[in-house]
């Protein structure tokens, strides 16, 4: 484990991350940062913990589309694959009843 520093609304965070990871954590921190001072410009009336709270609501509303996204990218693979699975069934089923009928000339 490494400890690392971040930066997010100006503060300073202390963080244990595993080794190598460090590069990661910190494209992770700037990237809350900037969504965090997006909502701070947007809701300029509200309380921090509110700005915060939104921020964090939007992340989270993003990976989970994204995770959806890729849940359904997954089935789609798994009918293609099916379906070649089908074909290549036919084929061989095919290819066998050719060579049993080269077999009976």
């Amino acid at each position: 484990m490494k400890s690392i520093k971040v930066t997010v609304l100006g503060k300073q965070y202390p963080l244990k991350v595993n080794d190598g990871g460090e590069a990661d954590m910190h494209e992770i921190s700037a990237y809350v940062d900037k969504r965090f001072r997006d909502f701070k410009n947007r809701l300029a009336n509200q309380s921090e913990s509110t700005i915060m709270t939104m921020a964090a609501l939007s992340i989270a509303e993003e990976f989970f589309l994204e995770k959806e996204k890729k849940t359904q990218s997954s089935d789609n693979s798994e009918e293609v694959l099916k379906a070649v699975n089908t074909s290549l069934s036919e084929i061989l089923t095919d290819i066998k009843r050719k060579n049993t009928d080269l077999d009976k000339d």
